[in-house]
């Protein structure tokens, strides 16, 4: 009669050293990227962000409500053209990407004040008062970049707040104000705070 034999399993091979120690460097290394903040915010796409602003607001200022609208709608898809671009590249520079988890949570931050900005915006043409636009355009762009710049370096909340303080001024001054302080803000703050963040952080 023939005798069963039991069959034992084949001990798996252990993982070598160089192994784990890739994993290990691996978790480091996510683990310090979703943490650390974000650093694509342009310095000097910022500047160019704020001359485009500036020449914006000396076209826009002489033209009547539609014109005025169109113009400054124009220069909002320059001014994002440009820090788009600026802040590829300087993701490129660092060797880092604009995806990472950091830019990932700055950029759902920052969206969705400036899609209530456009929606507002639609809302108060409507209803025949374009005069509060450039005050609500200010303090929701600064809302964003305050709530974007919580997973930024230090200086990005401090500019987000000087924009809502510059938008909430723009409210209780005379209406042919407002393209003065769109240049401020757009303009003036995006070139001061462009040169600084160049200046500390890199272009």
């Amino acid at each position: 009669m023939a005798t069963v034999q039991q069959i034992h399993a084949i001990p798996a091979e252990p993982l070598s050293l160089h192994t784990h120690a890739m994993d290990n460097l691996r978790f480091i290394r996510d683990t310090m990227e979703r943490a650390g903040p974000f650093t694509g915010v342009p310095g000097w796409g910022g500047v160019a962000m704020g001359a485009s602003a500036i020449v914006a607001a000396a076209i826009g200022h002489p033209q009547g409500p539609n014109g005025w609208l169109v113009t400054w709608l124009l220069e909002a898809v320059i001014a994002f053209a440009i820090g788009g671009f600026a802040m590829e590249r300087k993701a490129r520079t660092a060797h880092t990407s604009l995806f990472s988890p950091p830019g990932r949570k700055f950029v759902l931050s920052f969206a969705p004040p400036l899609l209530m900005g456009a929606l507002v915006t639609l809302v108060l043409y409507r209803a025949g008062v374009p005069a509060l636009v450039p005050g609500m355009w200010l303090c929701l762009y600064g809302t964003g970049i305050v709530t974007g710049g919580a997973f930024s370096i230090r200086i990005v909340p401090v500019m987000g707040l000087a924009f809502v303080i510059l938008g909430g001024c723009a409210f209780f001054c005379p209406p042919i104000w407002n393209d003065a302080f769109l240049a401020a803000g757009f303009g003036g703050l995006h070139i001061l705070f462009g040169v600084v963040i160049a200046r500390r952080y890199g272009g």
